[in-house]
């Protein structure tokens, strides 16, 4: 093993645009881009970013990168929507994370200056983004993929609980 090296204390981030969606609590919001299937936002990017924009209208989906601004506390053990058994937050992607960032995949439908309309959003609105990234099969699509516990938890519960709100739902029937 290599030499340990001094990490900084702190790692100062800006936002470089506000995410837009009509997600207004964080309790109705789907748990990940999949299940959020069909909902339309923005992104509102800021003017001196603008210029990071430009070739981007070629690809149909990217990366937000973002902060997790109304996470709350962090905890180490998380009990994930789609499971009753506590999980190690870092084997999940929920929000209160030491470092609370967040990525979702979404549909770019177009860009308009400094807006790109986006699909598919699980994202509050009136979070801070902090990246873009572009989706690139070649990179980003892997064959023989391993995912943990997630393996065990069938498509239908995942539908099903994919939604915050979904024990509401249930105790309602």
């Amino acid at each position: 093993m290599g030499k340990h090296v001094e990490c900084p204390k702190d790692v100062v981030f800006r936002p470089i645009g506000i995410i837009h969606s009509a997600l207004k609590k964080k309790e109705e919001t789907p748990i990940q881009p999949v299940y959020a299937r069909g909902i339309k936002g923005s992104v509102e990017i800021f003017d001196e970013y603008t210029d990071g924009l430009h070739d981007l209208e070629g690809f149909s989906h990217i990366y937000l990168l973002y902060h997790f601004h109304k996470a709350g506390d962090v905890r180490l053990v998380v009990r994930p929507f789609v499971d009753d058994m506590p999980r190690g937050v870092f084997a999940t992607r929920a929000p209160c994370r030491p470092n609370p960032i967040g990525v979702s995949l979404v549909r770019l439908n177009q860009i308009r200056g400094d807006i790109l309309d986006i699909e598919d959003i699980d994202v509050l609105d009136g979070t801070p983004l902090l990246d873009i990234k572009p989706y690139i099969s070649r990179f980003d699509s892997r064959d023989s993929v391993r995912c943990g516990w997630q393996e065990n938890v069938d498509e239908e519960t995942a539908k099903l609980r994919g939604r915050r709100n979904f024990l509401e739902e249930i105790s309602k029937t």
